[in-house]
């Protein structure tokens, strides 16, 4: 429908411009569908539903229904001047409405009209809802032989548009006009036949409409959608699926798991199917969910997957012995007895669209013989390049037919696909014996059972798929499986409306059309869909399911309830054991005890639950919540038990989630029953470490309650016995503040109160023994050991030439100088770290920056700065084969190296000083390639451009003046003999290879020596020696002089070379040079990048 139709939400005023309006004196189509009666008798505001018309009889006569015709008689039209509503009519389960109107215009051209609307869902609230209808609007004329005035509207309704007509439908002179007999007794009758899909966003119930379910869409997954109901409905192969162990496999990885999940759930659920899971299976990440492939590769890709995880089970060969057909290709000579046949298998067969008027047309297209003649001769060995005969023809077809329509093709005009509209038939029977060589027992009969269809143009779209669901080839009952929303159909939608190409009826859209067709062999329909009941799934395989079911319920009733509950993070004595940094523990690190407990659960319960989990009777438990000091700590506090027993500890907590909690446990050594007192106004909670500076380490030595009247000398004796030191063993004690922040206990004298500063519950002392030799060590006390670690990071180096390279973890120091971390990475890679190189890590992505010099004199701090925080820090590094300090002074350089024989290719970096010339250049290739015996053993570099040789550059060329960008490359390659030295009559000739246009070049160019006057034809066969091809295929060569874009061929009978023509010479107006070079016409052979049709990204299914 053109822009005349029109939304009635949107039209306010009345004097609506031209554009917007159906003219109402262009011809109309006054056909009737569905006919009715004038004298109906119907009374304003009633609606008389007229029953659906060209439904199938199992189509349901109910608020479901497609289709249905209902009526409207408006009253008093005379004197009608707002809008008038109809009563609602179900279709699709949604209530429609019709509404007319007056509309007034000031246009002079344009007077008075009736507006006349079709309304859908119009009193909801919801905003998610859709639904695609087509539809005609009719006048009823009130004469006995009078005709409708119609006009036909197609659109998706959807909230912000929930009505769609039009404003101008029937001028009201031509409304009132007594010879149409619209109007009688001041009444209008106005009657609407709309079809409609199945809708989206609202409670559809696909399985009470139709048996089945469909597909969550995951973002453009309607493609694998599509796909994976065809697959459904084939029934032996869901059998076969359902076969396939998979007790041991990983839920995660397992494609045919996931498979095997999907079907069972497509089978056994009441609700669309989600398939996440599925491609999670695949391998695929989130972005691939949202990036349209192409269904047809999709399902070469999954079978051929499926055909590999078949292999050794017991439905081996499953998939060619439904999908697998053969063909014979063959070449036939005409005039001799000579030619080659071989047989291939298919699972799909593709067939051309354009041009083609229907299935038939592009079989007899496919079996058509081609002709090879001229240039295109085929070589028959012994008897020469002859004419010949190509073709296929078919051996046998499958029993499950897949064909692909080419409904996108490159265009090389556009340098782009698109996508072929055009009408292609097809039918529900097949009859394909005359396109086989000899017939097979049984006729190649087939029976249409699914037609997955796309809308949309080669840049997206969607997909639906209409499968037969009843399938055993004598009753239709077709489906649409759009989707999450499956809806019966008529046979005509599934098959007559999605041919394509331009048609007048509405109810064909131009870019809706087939793109892939199944067939089933009549002959083997009731093997192909034989039912399948739960006694073919295997025990294991329900069990399996219904388990992660269960598990599933579980989690979803976790998540809905996870506001009502908090994590407890509980940590006892030994979480703290083997800590060596800051505080009792590394929140990254630590092992600890999770408790879900409920928010509202009151001290008392939880203390309840921790005594049942830990196995100590709760009067022998005593809780210390860790709290964040504001000196960056986070040390357990006092949690006075008794005045908070009956408050929630989401209170207690406040509201931290998760809730770390240090829980005191009373010893079993210790012969009590119960925990000792803790007075918390004369009491302070202590917790110990001792370092050893021999072993560089912490150790933890437990929690002690202490008077804060105690003087610290008492501490001593319990501290010795803590270590297990002698209990006169002389200490150094210290007080760990924070981080970096020790300080020492000096006048061990004064109460505990006095040495420690802010006493407070969670404070850390650090001791250690008062040695006289501390000094040798290389951390002599606690105090350098934290400094130590305040600078100390984990930094991942990862190698810059292995993509994606995970890289190894070392504990360095911020402080570190360049010389002391190239030494730790060599000691850990076994190698001199004079041939490390190391390079920063980008700021804003992943991956090597700039090089670090050998010579850097700032810190690891200073290389770290650009680190994401909260990311591990990274550097890279490569391994090199000259010292860095060495390769600092010269310049990477990128060159392939090309044998004389042009056949071996390589890349070498070499590595010239940076003031060098392309002298120092070629001694540094002498080093790394082998001088063949035939060369002259000189090198020399070349420029190539676009597969052209540019130059042969002089070797007193400085270095700088070369840079390889874009498509320009250098190559160096040995002087063969004969070319070592060039007379004045003689001539270095670049030579190239292309393709029709001179701008198509391609391959391995060359430079070969030619002479003044010299036979051209002697020049062809070195061509052809130094290419090594035979001269059957070198006859298909053409040659041409190239110069400035411009090719002119050398013709046949050219006997000399005439130097002149290849001698680079400036052009008029000077600054522009010539270079002259010969160009090899020929076909080009070499592998090419293939073409996705349709498809930017290969699909690929990585387990």
């Amino acid at each position: 429908m053109n822009n005349s139709t029109m939304n009635h939400v949107n039209d306010k005023e009345e004097n609506q411009v031209d554009h917007e309006e159906m003219d109402t004196d262009q011809k109309e189509d006054d056909s009737q569908h569905g006919g009715t009666d004038s004298n109906g008798g119907v009374v304003n505001g009633d609606v008389q539903e007229m029953g659906a018309t060209n439904q199938e009889e199992e189509m349901e006569e109910d608020e479901s229904r497609a289709e249905t015709t209902f009526r409207y008689t408006v009253e008093s039209i005379s004197k009608l001047k707002d809008t008038a509503l109809s009563p609602s009519c179900m279709v699709r389960n949604l209530p429609w409405k019709i509404m007319a109107m007056p509309r007034n215009n000031t246009n002079a051209e344009r007077q008075k009209s009736l507006g006349f609307f079709l309304q859908c869902n119009g009193d909801t609230e919801s905003s998610s809802w859709s639904c695609h209808a087509m539809a005609e609007l009719r006048i009823l004329s009130q004469k006995p032989d009078g005709e409708p005035f119609t006009r036909k509207i197609q659109h998706l309704f959807y909230c912000k548009e929930n009505d769609w007509g039009f404003s101008h439908f029937i001028s009201w002179a031509e409304l009132l006009d007594p010879d149409k007999g619209f109007v009688k007794d001041d009444k209008i009758n106005l009657e609407v036949h709309v079809i409609a899909d199945a809708p989206h966003g609202v409670s559809w119930d696909s399985k009470k409409h139709t048996g089945f379910v469909g597909l969550k869409n995951q973002g453009a997954t309607c493609y694998m959608n599509s796909l994976l109901q065809t697959l459904f409905f084939t029934n032996k192969l869901r059998k076969a699926v359902y076969m396939m162990p998979t007790e041991s496999d990983d839920g995660s990885k397992s494609v045919p798991l996931a498979l095997q999940r999907v079907f069972y759930e497509l089978q056994f659920s009441d609700k669309p199917v989600g398939t996440k899971k599925l491609t999670k299976s695949f391998g695929w990440e989130t972005l691939d969910s949202f990036m349209q492939h192409d269904v047809q590769e999709l399902c070469r890709v999954l079978l051929d997957n499926m055909e590999s995880k078949m292999k050794g089970t017991c439905v081996e060969a499953t998939i060619p012995k439904l999908f697998e057909g053969k063909m014979l290709s063959y070449i036939k000579c005409k005039h001799v007895e000579y030619g080659s046949q071989k047989t291939e298998t298919f699972f799909d067969i593709q067939l051309n669209v354009k041009g083609k008027k229907n299935v038939h047309e592009s079989f007899k297209e496919y079996i058509t013989v081609e002709t090879l003649d001229g240039d295109n001769k085929y070589d028959a060995g012994e008897y020469g390049l002859q004419e010949s005969e190509k073709g296929v023809v078919f051996l046998q077809y499958p029993p499950v037919l897949h064909l692909h329509l080419m409904r996108f093709m490159y265009d090389p005009i556009t340098d782009a696909n698109i996508k072929i509209n055009d009408r292609f038939e097809f039918p529900e029977r097949l009859n394909l014996d005359e396109y086989l060589q000899k017939k097979e027992k049984t006729p190649a009969n087939y029976i249409l059972h699914a037609v997955l269809v796309h809308s949309g143009d080669n840049h997206g779209g969607h997909y639906v798929v209409y499968i037969n669901s009843k399938g055993d080839g004598k009753v239709s009952i077709w489906c649409k499986f759009d989707d999450d929303v499956v809806s019966r159909c008529t046979k005509q939608e599934a098959i007559d409306h999605n041919f394509g190409g331009l048609d007048d009826d509405m109810t064909v859209k131009h870019c809706t059309n087939a793109y892939m067709l199944v067939y089933i062999r009549e002959s083997c329909m009731s093997e192909i869909l034989q039912p399948v009941i739960e006694v073919d799934i295997p025990e294991t395989l329900k069990n399996r399911l219904a388990e992660e079911r269960r598990l599933d319920a579980q989690k979803r009733k976790e998540r809905t309830e996870a506001h009502l509950y908090m994590n407890v993070q509980v940590l006892l004595e030994d979480s703290f054991c083997g800590h060596q940094g800051n505080d009792l523990f590394d929140i990254e690190k630590v092992n600890v005890r999770n408790f879900k407990v409920k928010k509202n659960a009151t001290l008392e319960e939880f203390l309840e639950i921790l005594g049942d989990n830990l196995k100590y009777p709760v009067k022998q438990l005593r809780p210390w919540p860790f709290h964040s000091r504001q000196n960056q700590t986070f040390r357990p506090t006092i949690l006075d038990i008794d005045t908070e027993i009956h408050k929630s500890i989401h209170d207690i907590a406040d509201n931290e989630n998760p809730w770390y909690v240090f829980v005191e446990t009373l010893s079993p050594e210790s012969g009590l029953k119960e925990l000792p007192p803790f007075d918390k106004d004369s009491d302070v909670l202590l917790f110990l470490k001792l370092y050893d500076p021999r072993t560089k380490s912490i150790s933890y030595c437990g929690h002690i309650y202490v008077p804060i009247s105690a003087k610290g000398v008492e501490l001593v004796p319990e501290l010795n016995r803590k270590a297990g030191f002698l209990p006169t063993t002389a200490l150094i004690i210290f007080e760990e503040v924070k981080p970096n922040l020790l300080e020492r206990l000096e006048n061990l004298n004064q109460p505990i109160d006095k040495l420690l500063e802010e006493l407070m519950d969670g404070d850390i002392l650090v001791f250690q023994r008062d040695e006289p030799d501390l000094d040798h060590y290389e951390l002599p006390t606690v105090k350098e050991y934290f400094r130590d670690l305040y600078y100390r990071v984990e930094v991942v180096f990862c190698d810059k030439s292995i993509p994606n390279d995970p890289g190894f973890s070392l504990e360095l120091s911020l402080r570190m100088n360049y010389e002391q971390m190239a030494h730790t990475v060599s000691q850990h890679l076994g190698t001199d770290p004079y041939l490390l190189q190391f390079f920063k890590s980008q700021g804003y992505r992943d991956g090597p920056g700039n090089p670090v010099r050998c010579t850097y004199e700032g810190s690891l701090k200073d290389l770290l700065i650009y680190a994401k925080p909260r990311q591990p820090k990274k550097l890279y590094y490569q391994q090199l084969s000259i010292k860095i300090n060495e390769l600092e002074n010269k310049r990477p350089f990128k060159c392939i190296w090309v044998s004389s024989d042009l056949k071996e290719e390589r890349e070498l970096v070499l590595y010239p000083n940076k003031s060098g010339k392309v002298s120092n250049l070629l001694e540094e290739a002498r080093k790394q390639v082998e001088i063949s015996d035939q060369s002259s053993g000189r090198l020399r570099l070349l420029e190539i451009i676009s597969y052209k040789i540019f130059a042969v550059q002089k070797e007193d060329i400085s270095l700088d003046c070369l840079n390889a960008t874009g498509t320009k490359t250098y190559r160096v390659e040995e002087v063969p003999k004969e070319e070592a030295v060039i007379s004045e009559d003689e001539l270095l000739l670049p030579v190239a290879h292309f393709h029709k246009e001179v701008f198509s070049t391609f391959g391995v160019p060359f430079l070969l020596k030619i002479k003044h006057n010299e036979a051209f034809s002697s020049v062809k066969e070195r061509i052809r020696k130094k290419l090594d091809i035979s001269e059957k295929e070198f006859e298909k060569y053409k040659f041409a002089v190239v110069v400035m874009g411009r090719q002119e061929y050398i013709s046949e009978d050219e006997e000399k070379v005439n130097l002149s023509q290849f001698i680079p010479h400036s052009l008029p107006g000077g600054g522009v040079q010539a270079r002259p070079w010969l160009g090899l016409d020929h076909v080009n052979k070499t592998p090419k990048r293939s073409r996705y049709n349709y498809l930017e990204k290969a699909i690929k299914i990585h387990n």
